[in-house]
């Protein structure tokens, strides 16, 4: 087509523009992209996902899949301590703030706001454990046993001085909401080993949720049959788990079969839209929970002496420790990722001590020292603890300046997580805070450092898990993330 043809289509009201230019541009929605379509497609850009392993014919996204490497892990259990632990009051002892105790200086207290502050010591004692001699506060005495399967790493850093954007950010590698979050990467890219119960469960305080709410355990732009499912540690552990009155489970499964005949006719002629296998899948498994949920959650066939290790013997450690016994029963039934929440609502409901640090953390660490204690000798003693990554922290430290006297303010710049079990190489501490216990100074770790790690020991390259969405390949750890090298 010349030049005057182009001119002359464009004026008799063809759509085509007036020159070749103009042409090109035009057609571009058209049989041109085509042929770029094609080649992008060829070349796996347009593909919907990428994950560790692909599995034949997906009819159950919740399938196992193959991992990158050898994982050294099978299962996470996440200790999610909500509100923000004091790094200097449990685990990161700081004599010269001790020493500077009542003094005055100039800290970052929010983003970007330097104020004077009062140092607030510690009055509480830490002795040596363990081989490697670690120091951990009184107020986890029985946790402090097991020195020798942790690592601790007290540089941890992170990005956000407020809660909700901070609990996400631990949460889902993202201070903004909408990113699936690290359990619905963890069976994205491995899928589960049980067939009857859901690869990812979250247990809640009965005091309430994060602030941030579901997000915190949503898949985000991935299919829903990856994101967290809410378990109640008492009673029926799914909300409407059960069918209605006047169905037996026989007629249930026949309305069930009729359904999934229906919806796999709809399928064959839809091949690639994975939402409905992901549907017909979930129907399949809520079925089957309606008979492996109430078992899992029944602790009848426990006995007193493993409830009693537990701390389900008293009262302040009850609920806690039947959450931390509940999470080894899941992780033996096959549940990949587990996250337990300590601390819900708001101010001493969680570890948020703003008014008095040491009423704060002695309850909640009365609350959770004996069961987590008594879950890692459980999963221990049960040949499980290799296989079992356990993660320990929450989504900030405190300031080593006092809050209305007693308290502490929110700290990102530097706290402390441990992990055990899972490959994790135990009796050692990771890094270090400033003299002060503020900042992290020494082999600093960002949160993307630390999911990252957590994936590797799972047997996945983080790197290598990625999603299409929004254009590009998305990660966990978006384009971050650095192996914690010192603990694998």
């Amino acid at each position: 087509m010349n030049r005057q043809a182009i001119t002359s289509a464009g004026r008799d009201g063809f759509p085509c523009g007036r020159t070749r230019r103009e042409f090109i541009w035009e057609t571009g929605a058209g049989f041109t992209s085509l042929a770029l379509a094609y080649l992008l497609g060829r070349d796996g850009f347009m593909a919907g996902q990428s994950k560790a392993a692909e599995v034949a014919g997906y009819v159950n996204p919740l399938a196992p899949k193959k991992s990158h490497f050898a994982p050294q892990a099978k299962s996470v259990i996440f200790l999610f301590m909500y509100g923000g632990p004091s790094q200097v009051d449990l685990f990161d002892p700081k004599p010269e703030l001790q020493q500077k105790h009542g003094k005055t200086i100039d800290i970052e207290q929010r983003k970007d706001q330097v104020k004077p502050g009062t140092l607030l010591g510690s009055t509480w004692k830490f002795q040596k454990y363990g081989q490697a001699g670690i120091e951990i506060s009184d107020l986890y005495r029985n946790l402090a046993q097991h020195a020798d399967e942790m690592a601790i790493i007290r540089s941890m850093y992170a990005d956000s001085f407020a809660h909700g954007s901070a609990i996400l950010q631990m949460n889902t590698g993202s201070l903004f909401q909408g990113k699936p979050s690290l359990g619905s990467w963890t069976t994205y890219g491995l899928g589960s080993e049980s067939e009857n119960l859901p690869a990812f469960v979250v247990v809640l305080d009965p005091r309430g949720g994060p602030i941030s709410g579901p997000p915190n355990w949503s898949a985000g732009f991935m299919p829903a049959a990856f994101q967290g499912t809410l378990l109640r540690a008492t009673g029926d552990p799914i909300v409407d788990l059960h069918p209605p009155a006047g169905v037996t489970r026989e007629q249930q499964r026949q309305q069930l079969d009729l359904l999934g005949r229906l919806n796999e006719m709809h399928r064959q002629g839809h091949q690639k839209e994975t939402e409905l296998a992901a549907r017909i899948a979930s129907y399949e498994l809520a079925f089957r929970m309606q008979a492996a949920a109430p078992e899992a959650v029944d602790l009848a066939d426990e006995s007193e002496t493993t409830k009693s290790l537990y701390g389900m013997n008293q009262d302040i450690s009850r609920d806690f420790g039947r959450k931390c016994l509940l999470a080894r029963r899941l992780v033996e039934r096959g549940v990949r990722f587990v996250q337990i929440y300590s601390g819900g609502g708001h101010n001493d409901e969680n570890w948020d001590a703003h008014s008095n640090v040491n009423a704060n953390h002695e309850l909640h660490c009365g609350e959770t020292d004996r069961p987590i204690a008594g879950l890692i000798t459980d999963l221990k003693r049960r040949g499980l603890l290799d296989s079992t990554l356990i993660v320990w922290g929450g989504e900030f430290g405190r300031m080593p300046i006092s809050q209305n006297s007693l308290g502490r303010d929110h700290n990102p710049k530097g706290f402390t997580c441990w992990l055990a079990g899972g490959g994790v190489k135990g009796g050692q501490v990771v890094g270090a805070t400033d003299e002060i216990g503020y900042a992290a100074a020494e082999n600093r770790v960002h949160v993307h450092d630390l999911h990252s790690t957590i994936l590797h020991l799972l047997g996945i390259d983080h790197t290598l898990l990625t999603y299409f969405h929004g254009g590009r390949n998305q990660r966990l750890t978006d384009v971050h993330g650095n192996l914690i090298q010192q603990i694998i």
